[in-house]
């Protein structure tokens, strides 16, 4: 799976003690909608999908 920098950045900004486990659930999801490429917008939808702001 591929992470822009920007989206990278951006998962740098989650305690790093439950980045792995975002970092899997952002992945799974963008299996699911056959994404390769992880961005700023897809990563924004993710974080929505958890109910996070």
């Amino acid at each position: 799976m591929t992470w822009t920098p920007e989206a990278e950045k951006r998962l740098k900004e989650i305690p790093f003690f439950v980045r792995p486990a975002v970092r899997r659930r952002i992945e799974s999801l963008a299996t699911e909608a056959g994404v390769a490429l992880i961005d700023e917008a897809f990563y924004e939808q993710a974080k929505a999908r958890f109910g996070e702001k």
